[in-house]
C-alpha cells in the first residue's frame, strides 16, 4: 500500500479505470516503455487519468483532477515489438500538482482518497442482481459474487464500468464521495435510460 501522499507517474488516456478493475494496454511511446520498466523494477505503480484536453500521444495531455492508481499484472512483447501490459485499478486519488518532465512524462504529488465502508440500501437490491446475474454469465461461482457483492464500493465500480457510459460521465461516477452516491447516481441513470426499476 502507498502512502496517503506521494508522487506517480501519469498515464493519460480517453479511458476511466475504477478500483479492482483491469486495463490492457499496448505501450510504444518511450516515455511510457521507461515507466512501464522503472515501475516493474520498483514494484511500483502509475496513475491512469482521464484526458480532459489533449491526445494520448505527442505533447502531454491535461488530466482530470481525480484518476485510479493502477499496478501492471502481467506484460510481454507482441509479434509486433510493442509492450503489452495489464494493469489492474487499485486506489482512487487527488493530484495536487504536476509536472511535465523533458521526455514529455508526467509525474503528479497526489494524495490517495478514502473509501467509505457504506451497505447498500434495500432499494438498490437490484443493482445488485443485475450483476450478479452478469457474474454468473462470466463463470464466477455464487459464493464468490456474494462476497463480493457486499461491498458497496466494489459493486459501484462493476456497475459503472460495465454500462455504455461515455468516458466524462464515468469519470463524473469516479469522483463520487461514496459508494453509496456512486450506487444512486448509476440507478438513476438506468431508470433515465428505462432499463431497470428500483425500489422505493
Amino acid at each position: 500500500m502507498m502512502d496517503q501522499t506521494g508522487t506517480i507517474a501519469l498515464f493519460p488516456l480517453h479511458a476511466v479505470l475504477f478500483p479492482g478493475g483491469t486495463l490492457p494496454l499496448r505501450v510504444f511511446e518511450r516515455r511510457y516503455v521507461d515507466m512501464v520498466r522503472n515501475c516493474l523494477r520498483a514494484d511500483e505503480p502509475f496513475g491512469v487519468v482521464l484526458i480532459r484536453a489533449g491526445a494520448e500521444t505527442g505533447t502531454a495531455a491535461e488530466p482530470e483532477a481525480i484518476g485510479t492508481t493502477a499496478r501492471i499484472q502481467d506484460f510481454d512483447r507482441g509479434d509486433d515489438g510493442l509492450l503489452n501490459i495489464l494493469a489492474v485499478g487499485e486506489q482512487r486519488f487527488r493530484i495536487l500538482d504536476r509536472e511535465v518532465l523533458p521526455n514529455a512524462l508526467q509525474r503528479a504529488r497526489m494524495e490517495l482518497l478514502a473509501e467509505p465502508d457504506d451497505e447498500i440500501p434495500e432499494k438498490f437490491h437490484p443493482l445488485v442482481a443485475l450483476l450478479r446475474e452478469a457474474l454468473h454469465r462470466t463463470g464466477v461461482s455464487d459464493a464468490q459474487a456474494t462476497a463480493q457483492l457486499r461491498d458497496a464500493a466494489w459493486v459501484g465500480y462493476r456497475l459503472a464500468e460495465g454500462l455504455p457510459l461515455p468516458p466524462r460521465i464515468k469519470q463524473t461516477l469516479l469522483e463520487l464521495h461514496t459508494p453509496c452516491d456512486r450506487i444512486a447516481r448509476i440507478a438513476e441513470l438506468l431508470q433515465q435510460a428505462e432499463q431497470l426499476p428500483v425500489a422505493h
